[in-house]
């Protein structure tokens, strides 16, 4: 249990330094005259995203979640890869890469990186850890709540963004 509070922890970690590369980045938007959309979503977003770090913990240690390592494993593994894959996003977007939706007029759409192959490849990484990471210690019930309310969320992210992403290419 002490190493999968570690793990989580340094992903608690890993999610302040992306607070701290958004905070940069959105300067950098709306110095450029970026808009932002979507306020609304991101409130709830931050608490089911802390939520599932705090679920991680609290169901594994209270429920006493044992580490069955047929299943740990390869969900390690795809926690990582997510880690992976949502830092070659970020690495990909620059300066354009954001946790809130803001959108620079007048900037083409990103087609390099794994946006060559998905529209958002980010949400993927979001989901694929959003279910792994708590099954890396068999918190099987905090995986099923993420991945459902995420999915709620996440239809109206991607309704946001595609939105706001139509609306500044149609001014453009």
């Amino acid at each position: 249990m002490i190493a999968f509070t570690v793990l989580v922890a340094l992903v608690a970690v890993e999610r302040l330094a992306e607070l701290l590369v958004a905070r940069r980045n959105a300067a950098w938007s709306l110095a450029r005259g970026g808009v932002e959309y979507g306020r609304r979503h991101y409130p709830p977003m931050v608490a089911l995203h802390t939520g599932l770090l705090a679920g991680c913990l609290l169901e594994v240690w209270w429920a006493g979640r044992p580490f069955v390592p047929l299943v740990g494993w390869p969900m390690l593994v795809l926690a990582l890869a997510a880690q992976g894959l949502r830092w070659w996003c970020i690495g990909t977007l620059g300066p354009r890469w954001n946790t809130r939706v803001i959108v620079v007029p007048g900037l083409p759409l990103v087609a390099g990186g794994p946006y060559r192959w998905l529209r958002h490849p980010n949400y993927l990484a979001v989901a694929v850890e959003g279910f792994a990471l708590p099954l890396v210690h068999t918190a099987w019930v905090t995986a099923l709540g993420f991945t459902l309310l995420n999915s709620l969320l996440l239809a109206t992210r991607l309704r946001c963004e595609d939105a706001a992403l139509t609306l500044c290419r149609a001014a453009a």
